[in-house]
């Protein structure tokens, strides 16, 4: 199994900064994905951001140039950079991996760590 510690949500104004990290361990593999997505009230969860182990990003377009997704190989760690941030952007986000185990596909989930934009 994987386990994911999510730390850095919290309380900020719009227009503010945020860095999500994300620790994987356990069972965790440096081949595989690691990404956030998040989920509003009422809403269904939703990707954020993705990131290979090679390094190739995904965004989704609401937050695309505002929010930058990294990792650290050597820690296991993910990152989310959340600047620009606006009051939609409030929700609780999520860690994810994904990736391969006896030929079978697994994906693993943080706890979540809440995010609440707002003056």
């Amino acid at each position: 199994q994987v386990q994911l510690v999510e730390s850095g949500g919290g309380l900020v104004q719009p227009g503010g900064s945020l860095r999500l990290s994300c620790a994987a361990s356990g069972s965790f593999f440096r081949a595989d994905s690691m990404g956030w997505y998040r989920q509003a009230p009422g809403e269904q969860r939703e990707l954020v951001a993705v990131i290979s182990s090679g390094g190739s990003t995904n965004y989704a377009d609401s937050v695309r140039g505002r929010f930058t997704i990294s990792r650290d190989n050597a820690k296991n760690t993910v990152y989310l950079q959340m600047n620009s941030l606006k009051p939609e952007d409030t929700a609780v986000y999520y860690c994810n991996t994904n990736g391969w185990r006896s030929g079978r596909p697994y994906v693993s989930w943080g706890q979540g760590t809440q995010v609440t934009v707002s003056s």
